[in-house]
């Protein structure tokens, strides 16, 4: 019986609550492939999903992308083979471990140029980006674009592309340290949010002019400001909640604020099948080769260590990507 390495939970709460065991996983079956992963990527997801914000069916694992080397297949799977490095991003719950078996519809091989690490630490939060501005708001030259958390490993990816397509680039995050990560990340103006007068700082830096778009991961503390920051006629895209859930609303409100647009969107949906999700992921690899999304990888955790990860993330101490290097 084939065995991994896990990280598993059998209740909710605190970061404590995640250990290593060892699990059976088997061989794989007609239509599977056996990963031995190299890089696991986090997301802020894993977070709310461990402390039961988004509650699990429990005993469960945790993680939802990763990269390594494909060491079987099963039947049925022509178009991969072992040695092929390869990497996933919802796949199901369990990216955190040493070895998995995945379907293969959920994989995509990766280009020759790009590593495991890069892969595993860009394919959520790109591919998160790819639809941001692909999809849920088309991105344009001259467009304004307010990111919340532009330091953040998604928050980066998101600041690099809207730039690369012509839009003038706003970025928020708290504290100088974290501005200055965002304008090294292509923002034209970055602005802390810590400071209670940041609207004002805001306005000043794009001379009263308000955003097109607004990207908001943060939720509970920017939220009703982000509705605030955009233009008439303009979209507040809602795609996280890094501080808290965001609070209801009346919708009367967006049209008192000016018209706007409310949206709520998932990565999941935009790449709910293989197909779509190959395409979108040739995408983003595309936008990585020609320069416009480069990868930060911040600090890296063994599996061991995934509670400090995750304890140095709730704490927002750290910028770029994270990931667990099994």
């Amino acid at each position: 019986m084939d065995q991994a390495r896990a990280i598993r939970i059998h209740e909710h709460g605190g970061p404590e609550v995640m250990r290593v065991e060892t699990v059976d996983i088997g061989a794989p079956r007609a239509g599977e492939v056996l990963l031995r992963q190299t890089a696991v990527g986090f997301n802020y997801i894993d977070i709310y999903q461990r402390k039961g914000v988004y509650p699990l069916p429990l005993p469960t694992g945790l993680g939802h992308e990763a990269a390594g080397v494909v060491e079987a297949v099963g039947e049925g799977v022509s178009d991969l083979k072992p040695g092929d490095r390869v990497a996933y991003m919802n796949a199901g719950l369990g990216a955190y471990a040493d070895r998995r078996v995945v379907p293969a519809e959920r994989l995509v091989r990766l280009p020759e140029e790009m590593s495991d690490e890069a892969a595993a630490s860009l394919l959520f939060k790109g591919l998160t980006a790819q639809y941001l501005v692909r999809r849920t708001y088309r991105v344009k030259a001259g467009d304004l674009v307010l990111v919340h958390a532009a330091a953040g490993g998604v928050g980066q990816i998101l600041c690099r592309w809207a730039k690369a397509l012509g839009a003038f680039v706003v970025g928020t995050a708290g504290g100088p340290e974290k501005c200055e990560v965002a304008r090294t990340a292509g923002c034209d103006a970055a602005i802390d949010y810590s400071r209670p007068d940041w609207l004002r700082d805001l306005l000043a830096a794009t001379g009263g002019r308000k955003a097109d778009v607004v990207y908001d991961s943060v939720g509970r503390d920017t939220f009703l400001h982000s509705l605030d920051c955009a233009a008439p006629f303009g979209m507040v895209v809602l795609y996280g909640a890094a501080s808290g859930p965001a609070p209801a609303i009346e919708p009367e409100l967006l049209n008192k604020k000016g018209c706007l647009f409310l949206t709520r969107p998932s990565v999941f949906p935009h790449n709910a099948d293989g197909a779509t999700f190959r395409a979108n992921a040739a995408d983003l690899f595309a936008a990585v080769r020609d320069g416009a999304v480069t990868v930060e990888i911040g600090r890296r955790f063994a599996l061991e260590d995934a509670g400090a990860l995750h304890a140095a993330a709730e704490r927002r101490a750290t910028t770029g990507a994270l990931l667990l290097t099994p």
